[in-house]
C-alpha cells in the first residue's frame, strides 16, 4: 500500500485550510481547485448535515457569515442550501459559488495520486444530538471508504466525546487529528494522545512539541502560520505539516528552504 504520510522536519507538508481560503471563498470548489493548482499535499475541510440528511462542507454552525442567507445549516435542505451565494462575500468575481457537498469534493479529488485529506466533524454529540452526530461519522467515513481515501485521511473533531466515538468504533483503521493542549477537546473518557496520530498545537511552546513527539504523536501547525516569522518559529519547534489559509505563500516559503519535496 502506497505511503501518503512522509512528511517530516525536512520535508514539511502543506494542507489547504477550507481550501484556498485566504484567496478564494472558504469551503467552496473554487477554493479546493485552486489548493490543488497550487501543489498541496493536502485539503483541510468541515463536514455538516442539512435537514435532509445530505453532507456537505460548511465550518459555521450558521450560513450567515459566508453566504447571503441565514440560519443555521441543519435547517435548510440542500435543495435550498444550494440556492445561496457562498462566494459573493468573497468578492464580486465569485459570485454564485455554492456550498458544496462532500460527494462533490471526492469527485473532485478521486484520481489525484498523492493527495490526502483532513476531515473535520463539526456536528457534536451534545445533549440530543448524539445519535446524529455518530451518524453524520459513520456515513462520512463510509463515502471515504467508497471512494478509496480511508488510508488517506485524518479524522479531526474539536469534541472528545466524538473523537472517542471513532476511537472505539474503528480502532486504527483511520488516522485521528487531535488538538493541543487537550482543554480544547472538551471531554474526554480516552486520552487523546495515546491514539492521535497527530495534533494541531495552539502555541508556540517547544515543550508542547516535545511532549507530542515523545507520545508518538506528529505535531502539525495550524492556520495561525501564515508568513515568514511565524514559519521559522513553527520550523524551530519541529513541525511536520502546516494548515494555512494561503498555501501558495506557505509552499513558497518552504521550498526557499529546501524543506517541501
Amino acid at each position: 500500500m502506497k505511503n501518503y504520510w512522509q512528511q517530516s522536519e525536512k520535508n514539511v507538508y502543506v494542507a489547504a485550510h477550507r481550501g484556498a481560503s485566504e484567496l478564494y471563498p472558504e469551503n467552496t470548489m473554487a477554493a479546493f481547485r485552486a489548493a490543488l493548482e497550487m501543489g498541496v499535499d493536502q485539503i483541510e475541510t468541515d463536514v455538516r448535515v442539512t435537514a435532509d440528511g445530505e453532507l456537505v462542507l460548511i465550518h459555521d454552525e450558521a450560513v450567515d457569515r459566508t453566504t447571503d442567507g441565514t440560519g443555521k445549516v441543519c435547517e435548510f435542505t440542500l435543495s435550498e442550501l444550494k440556492k445561496l451565494d457562498a462566494g459573493a462575500k468573497k468578492g464580486a468575481k465569485f459570485a454564485g459559488e455554492r456550498i458544496p457537498t462532500l460527494r462533490e469534493l471526492m469527485e473532485l479529488v478521486k484520481d489525484h495520486s498523492t493527495l490526502t485529506l483532513d476531515i473535520e466533524l463539526k456536528e457534536y454529540p451534545t445533549d440530543g444530538r448524539e445519535a446524529l452526530a455518530y451518524d453524520v461519522c459513520d456515513r462520512t467515513l463510509k463515502m471515504l471508504d467508497e471512494y478509496g481515501f480511508s488510508g488517506r485521511i485524518v479524522v479531526n473533531s474539536f469534541s472528545g466525546k466524538l473523537n472517542d466515538y471513532v476511537r472505539e468504533k474503528y480502532g486504527d483503521k483511520y488516522r485521528q487529528h487531535v488538538f493541543y493542549p487537550q482543554e480544547l477537546l472538551g471531554e474526554c473518557a480516552l486520552d487523546p494522545y495515546s491514539y492521535a496520530y497527530c495534533a494541531c498545537l495552539f502555541t508556540n511552546n517547544p515543550e508542547a512539541y516535545d511532549y507530542l513527539r515523545s507520545r508518538g504523536v506528529q505535531p502539525w501547525g495550524g492556520a495561525g502560520i501564515k508568513d515568514a516569522e511565524t514559519l521559522e518559529k513553527a520550523l524551530a519547534n519541529g513541525v511536520t505539516l502546516i494548515t494555512c489559509n494561503n498555501p501558495d505563500t506557505i509552499l513558497s516559503l518552504l521550498r526557499e528552504r529546501n524543506l517541501h519535496k
